[in-house]
């Protein structure tokens, strides 16, 4: 609820403030006095692109201030225009952006004025309208789609989770077990790269490392034939002078290791392996293990590894495919249910809507408006949280005209009453407060009495401002303020008592002295029950 509203140097309010209050509070004034201005500074707070041109002569800046109730507490907003250069926002005494601004607070005003955009324009709010008219059934029909809704996106969300695409999951799925059946066939074992490239280099120089064996051999024999012949020459000498044995040891023991060197070049030459075959085997084998190295890894234990993650993540493939199978089968069922609830609810809305434009186009024939012809129009999408319907407001003033969309067929005083109409209709509010900007518009005698106290009666449930001109509106209010301009400036006050009489029979007869336009004042007030 708007609390508090003050314009400073906005045209020609130099400084005005009001305090709405809840109810129904109206605005009144001579042609051309300002009254709309103060509307004019209500947009402003709420983040309407300002108009430097409308900064009055009274400093080089606008401000307007407005204080709003909510549920959360109180909310000061600011908005400072200068004259040159970019406006400014606050909430709460800190600088915001504008964006900021209209986020927070725009929600809580709805202005209805000629040219403007109204929420009722929006299909959202008109879905919002005609929900409210839904009987107890229809409710429990909603809250079906959207338990319909929340299950189908469930499925969804979780058939995302696995891959969204069965296919997708099968490719990769053939892929990793492709790559794990190709590290195992090679049935690798850590180390087998080194030990098979030391066995090639082996075979790749077979002939020559036979040709060096032989030859060695060869030797070998000589210097144990020659060796022998040492030993049994110093074994002489030793028993001739036992100061030699020692020698005569060492040359055992000389002899004893060319003996055994022998051996092992004969072991050596009989191992060696001219198998061209083996040779050809371990030389596949490696340029297998070079394969996988490339594909898999830079080392044999990267490839290994890889291997053991491709098998862990095909396992739990094979298990996703088989979750995937039955989550396309319960989303895709899932989806037939939601579309049966979409078709359940946009009938349950088209009795709401019809309801809510019968009660309506009753309201509209009492404020002048006989003959007027409103329809909701409702168009398929795809379903979304609330439904699958587009809806919109088509709107006639007359019965000879076809109807058209909302924002092209009603002129501002017609757009006024027809919001008004489905306020009434619905006894709902899309804001906590109400602003009617030339309501009256083409408006008078009866119909203007019915007017105000229509607009009293929404005024019940919801704050509400309006600007007008009709006596007959302004006494239905709770709360009513005066704007009178001397010169190039104008001032508002709250008219009470006397001062409201007065006030009302200017409006009737442009004289506050007129004892006829005062006692009729006074009729007004009495029939609005002494307001």
């Amino acid at each position: 609820m708007l609390g508090h509203l003050r314009v400073q140097n906005l045209g020609v309010l130099e400084d005005a403030s009001i305090e709405p209050g809840p109810g129904l509070t109206v605005i009144t004034g001579e042609t051309g006095a300002g009254k709309t201005l103060l509307v004019g500074g209500l947009r402003l707070i709420l983040g309407e692109r300002p108009d430097p041109g409308a900064v009055g002569p009274h400093s080089d800046q606008a401000q307007a201030d407005g204080l709003f109730e909510t549920d959360d507490g109180e909310r000061g907003v600011t908005r400072i225009v200068p004259r040159d250069g970019r406006s400014r926002c606050l909430l709460d005494g800190a600088v915001v952006s504008t964006t900021t601004v209209a986020d927070l607070v725009a929600d809580l005003v709805e202005i209805v004025a000629q040219h403007d955009q109204l929420s009722l324009r929006r299909s959202s709010r008109v879905l919002d309208l005609v929900d409210g008219c839904l009987d107890t059934s229809g409710r429990e029909t909603r809250d079906g789609y959207r338990a319909a809704w929340k299950r189908w996106r469930e499925l969804e969300d979780r058939r995302a989770g696995i891959g969204g695409d069965p296919q997708a999951t099968a490719r990769e799925l053939d892929l990793l077990q492709h790559q794990v059946s190709e590290i195992e066939a090679a049935r690798l074992t850590p180390g087998d790269d080194e030990r098979l490239e030391t066995e090639a280099s082996r075979l790749r120089n077979i002939e020559e490392i036979s040709e060096h064996l032989s030859e060695s051999a060869r030797l070998a024999a000589r210097l144990a034939d020659d060796g022998g012949e040492v030993v049994s020459r110093l074994r002489k000498v030793s028993a001739l002078d036992s100061s030699s044995s020692t020698v005569a040891e060492i040359a055992e023991v000389v002899a004893a290791s060319i003996a055994e060197l022998a051996t092992g070049i004969r072991s050596a030459i009989d191992g060696v392996d001219v198998d061209p075959s083996h040779q050809e085997e371990v030389e596949t084998r490696l340029t297998a293990i070079g394969d996988l190295k490339r594909k898999y890894g830079r080392t044999l234990e990267e490839v290994l590894e890889y291997g053991q993650t491709a098998a862990e993540r095909a396992q739990e493939l094979a298990a996703l495919a088989v979750d995937a199978e039955r989550i396309e089968e319960l989303s895709g069922q899932a989806r037939v249910d939601l579309e049966r609830a979409s078709m359940r609810l946009r009938q349950a809305r088209e009795t709401a809507a019809r309801n809510l434009v019968g009660t309506t186009e009753r309201h509209l024939e009492a404020l002048a408006m006989k003959g007027a012809v409103l329809e909701v129009r409702f168009e398929g999408i795809e379903p979304g949280p609330e439904g699958a319907d587009r809806v919109e407001l088509w709107f006639t003033s007359g019965p000879r005209l076809d109807p058209s969309p909302l924002a092209t067929a009603a002129s501002g005083g017609e757009l006024s009453r027809l919001v008004l109409a489905i306020r009434l209709a619905t006894r709902q509010a899309a804001s906590d407060t109400l602003v009617f900007d030339e309501v009256d518009a083409g408006v008078g005698g009866a119909t203007a009495l019915a007017l105000g106290k229509r607009l009293a009666k929404l005024a019940a449930g919801t704050q509400v401002l309006c600007v007008t001109h009709l006596a007959q509106v302004a006494a239905q209010a709770d709360t009513h303020y005066a704007i009178s301009r001397r010169g190039a400036t104008a001032m508002v006050q709250r008219v009470t008592g006397e001062a409201r009489i007065g006030e009302l029979a200017r409006m009737i007869a442009g004289s506050a002295e007129s004892p006829a336009a005062r006692r009729t004042a006074e009729e007004l007030l009495e029939g609005a029950g002494g307001r």
